[in-house]
């Protein structure tokens, strides 16, 4: 579960990013508290329309911050955007202490968050394959994804507690503190210890990662579900916020509701860590259960039973988005991989202006129990499109031994990746032959 943290870098890396993470989620708290109680009248669809400036740049930016994370160094790079992100945390704090916030000049700093964060974002998915290699990558991506969560297990409730007792614009300069922990990590790193980046043959071009994606149905697939998700069924800061105004709790039972949230998608990451690599599959089916616990979510009559369900939710929620991280980051051409990144983190980040004012508007009008089953409906479809593919692909059939069981064939090869990645166990399904005796390294065979 844990063999990525023998590389000395990615523990650094695990260590400073998690610090960082808990500073930022004490902010989204704080942030969402503010548009909701201070500069609206719990106006779930200003702050619907906030999400949407946060996460629109990085699908408006993704052929630019995919090409920039594929270009210059990503731990330099990562360098500049959390400096930036800092410098905003400050500014936004300040305002708040000195009162002269307003709705407008928040939107305007979500949109500089969101900006920023179209950079930081395909950079930082990438990095953990610079700093692990291709053979860890998917345990590296998982583990990544339990420090994340371990944060969002701890920001928001200390956020939630913190907010009542010092306010919200101490809560933003925080914050800001926290990025220096990420700062200091990426100048720890050895950067003669990282794994060599992968350089295409001819000039990088913007185009080249859409062109990958468009000739990979598997990758379609897969952005097609996280896409539903993101935009209808990850909504979690307006469902929380406003079912926690419905139950009549404050800042801090606002703050409790993401840290249960987290408990979940913390166990979620750390199974998915024990898997040998990403699947299909899996993905497939957390998605279905993503439907089904959000539904059942949204029945729930009291506080304490909502609370319950939120770790269901959040389990299925990461171990979805896990795999299918891994699966991008483990199945994709090195040289492109961050732009195929950019593309990724645009579907889940840049979904949100689509699916957020939605969800905030069906919240306001119809209530927050309204919102989350719209979400999980999109849950459902999203499983029923996975589904879908695995049975027209070819790789849904008939057990071997048991008339009644369908069994799904991961074995069966992905055509478009190139023979330098190939793993022993694609290459040896693969209908093109082999030579049976190479003296090169089986990661290196020619095709």
């Amino acid at each position: 579960m844990f063999r990525s943290l023998r590389v000395f870098n990615f523990r650094v890396w695990t260590l400073g990013a998690l610090v960082s993470n808990i500073g930022g989620w004490m902010q989204a708290t704080a942030q969402d508290w503010v548009v909701l109680t201070e500069l609206t009248n719990h106006d779930a669809t200003a702050m619907g329309v906030t999400m949407a400036l946060q996460f629109g740049p990085p699908l408006l930016l993704v052929g630019v911050t995919g090409w920039v994370a594929d270009r210059f160094d990503r731990r330099k790079l990562l360098m500049v955007t959390q400096s930036a992100l800092l410098l905003l945390a400050v500014a936004v704090g300040v305002l708040l202490l000195t009162h002269v916030m307003t709705l407008p000049l928040m939107w305007l700093f979500a949109l500089g968050f969101g900006m920023v964060n179209a950079f930081d974002a395909p950079a930082r998915q990438a990095f953990v394959s610079d700093v692990v290699g291709r053979e860890d990558a998917s345990n590296a991506v998982a583990l990544n994804s339990a420090s994340f969560n371990m944060a969002r297990l701890i920001g928001p409730a200390v956020g939630g507690v913190l907010v009542v007792l010092i306010g919200t614009g101490w809560m933003f300069l925080a914050n800001a503190g926290t990025f220096l922990a990420m700062l200091v990590a990426l100048a720890l790193i050895r950067a003669h210890e990282l794994v060599p980046r992968a350089r295409s043959a001819g000039a990088a071009r913007l185009a080249d990662g859409f062109r990958y994606v468009r000739g990979r149905p598997d990758l379609l697939v897969i952005f097609s579900m996280v896409f539903l998700l993101g935009a209808f069924g990850m909504n979690f800061p307006i469902f929380a916020s406003t079912m926690a105004i419905e139950f009549g709790r404050d800042a801090d039972g606002y703050g409790l509701l993401s840290s249960v949230l987290a408990i979940g998608s913390l166990i979620g990451a750390l199974l998915s860590a024990r898997r040998d690599r990403a699947r299909m599959r899996v993905v497939v089916w957390a998605a279905g259960g993503f439907g089904a616990v959000s539904l059942l979510s949204s029945f729930m009559p009291l506080y304490g039973l909502y609370a319950v369900t939120l770790v269901l939710v959040g389990f299925c929620t990461v171990t979805m988005l896990t795999t299918a991280n891994g699966y991008v980051q483990t199945t994709t051409d090195p040289a492109l991989r961050g732009r195929v990144l950019a593309l990724y983190m645009a579907v889940i980040m840049g979904a949100t202006p689509i699916g957020a004012p939605i969800a905030g508007w069906v919240a306001t009008a119809f209530g927050p129990r309204a919102a989350i089953q719209v979400g999980a409906a999109a849950g459902a479809l999203a499983c029923i499109i996975g589904l879908t593919w695995v049975a027209a692909s070819g790789r849904l059939h008939r057990h071997e031994s048991r008339r009644f069981r369908l069994t799904i064939d991961e074995t069966r090869p992905i055509g478009v990746i190139p023979p330098e990645e190939f793993s022993d166990e694609i290459a040896e399904a693969t209908p093109v032959p082999l030579p049976s005796t190479d003296p090169q390294p089986a990661g290196r065979r020619a095709g």
